[in-house]
């Protein structure tokens, strides 16, 4: 049996992860030695050792995910129940406790620990919903006994996001919900009222806020200034375009074969969070045009593989819960990647996988984990049916 399921086992998707993951540690100590000196006046390595230690847990929890939890414990009452609430603490103390940075409370720092709880509220959301349209299957296209209940518990927890302020990830998370939704077996009719419903109440909530004359608030000069330097950063170069305009350049100056690994310029504090959310930016420049295919390909192959895993999938919660963890990263990615080129405004959010950050790597290879389990408990049952009729305990499960 242990010989079948390591057989089972998604090894393409686990050596991707790895060398993604090799790749982003690499780059964060070339994009930070100058940044952890000049700006934090700590050793040249210190955002490197933080990352392996962060590595190094969130690779303890992928394998202890994806060969001995299995993902349906993900299902049970009692464990939704626990993330969804533990979510809301700590998005609630957040607002009262919280670290700011770029004009965010983001942050709560435990001791020795500095956790996101973003990234917790996304795993949970995909997890509670996954479950809930699971089990509402057999009233699926009824708005008021399907929808409302947990999309009312995404409202609020993008509520609490919001209130940081954090947009990036507010987008991050309606962007998952909505590829959940529409794969949870609606029909086409139920999600053409689901678009219009979300539409008319998009559009009385900015139609309150312009009322109620709260416009200034939630768009601060700062955050207007990543609008406008979005649409026309040579405008403003040493202003509100100062980032995109630096990140353009080193995204230029690195041509097809780069500069040389740790030999770019921009990173020595011309880019502002080069190790963070415009690491692609100093790839581009050190490693150039190869450099960025080769994360890019590792990125798409990974969405791709988690999205084929829950096509194979012939259980309906796992395959919810592939499809809102393999949405997730990709919509990370591409938010991410359209900031750094110009396509989007700037959010703040970072390159799943590449960009420094211990709660973001730690609950991605966790959320990974969980969908390495889904492929080895899928291919393991599938391959034992056909060979025997003995159960088994991973069937059980």
């Amino acid at each position: 049996m242990l010989k079948n399921i390591l057989k089972s086992q998604d090894y393409k998707l686990i050596i991707s992860l790895v060398v993604l993951c090799l790749i982003g540690l690499v780059m964060v100590y070339s994009s930070s030695m100058i940044t952890a000196i000049t700006r934090y006046h700590v050793p040249t390595d210190y955002f490197y050792k933080k990352q392996m230690g962060a590595l190094l847990l969130g690779f303890f929890l992928f394998f202890a995910t994806a060969f001995f939890v299995p993902y349906k414990i993900f299902k049970e009452k009692a464990v939704i129940i626990f993330i969804i609430v533990v979510s809301f603490i700590l998005l609630g103390l957040v607002l009262i406790l919280g670290h700011t940075a770029g004009g965010a409370k983001s942050w709560i720092t435990l001791g020795p620990l500095r956790i996101q709880p973003l990234e917790i509220a996304k795993l949970a959301v995909i997890v509670y919903l996954a479950s809930a349209f699971t089990k509402k299957q057999e009233y699926i296209n009824e708005l008021t006994r399907a929808f409302i209940p947990p999309i009312s518990i995404v409202v609020l927890i993008c509520f609490l996001l919001a209130a940081q302020p954090d947009y990036g990830g507010v987008l991050l998370m309606l962007g998952t919900v909505a590829a959940l939704v529409f794969c949870s077996g609606i029909s086409v009719k139920t999600g053409f009222k689901i678009f219009f419903i979300t539409l008319i109440g998009t559009g009385l909530m900015v139609f309150v806020i312009w009322a109620t004359g709260k416009v200034d608030k939630i768009l601060s000069p700062t955050r207007l200034g990543r609008f406008t330097g979005f649409v026309d950063p040579f405008a403003d170069p040493d202003g509100k375009g100062y980032q995109l305009v630096n990140s353009y350049l080193a995204i230029g100056s690195g041509g097809l074969g780069g500069e040389g690994l740790g030999r770019g310029v921009q990173k020595f504090g011309y880019l502002p969070e080069s190790h963070t959310d415009f690491i692609m930016a100093v790839i581009a420049e050190e490693l150039g045009f190869a450099g960025v295919i080769v994360v890019l390909g590792l990125l798409f192959f990974i969405v791709l593989q988690g999205l084929l895993i829950a096509k194979r999938c012939s259980d309906p919660f796992g395959s919810l819960l592939a499809i809102g963890i393999s949405t997730m990263i990709g919509i990370q990615s591409f938010v991410n990647l359209g900031a750094v080129s110009g396509l989007l405004p700037i959010t703040g959010v970072t390159l799943p996988f590449v960009s420094y950050g211990g709660s973001s790597i730690t609950l991605l290879l966790f959320s990974t984990g969980v969908l390495a389990n889904i492929s080895m408990v899928d291919k393991f049952k599938k391959k034992y049916k056909q060979n025997t009729s003995k159960p088994t305990h991973i069937e059980s499960v």
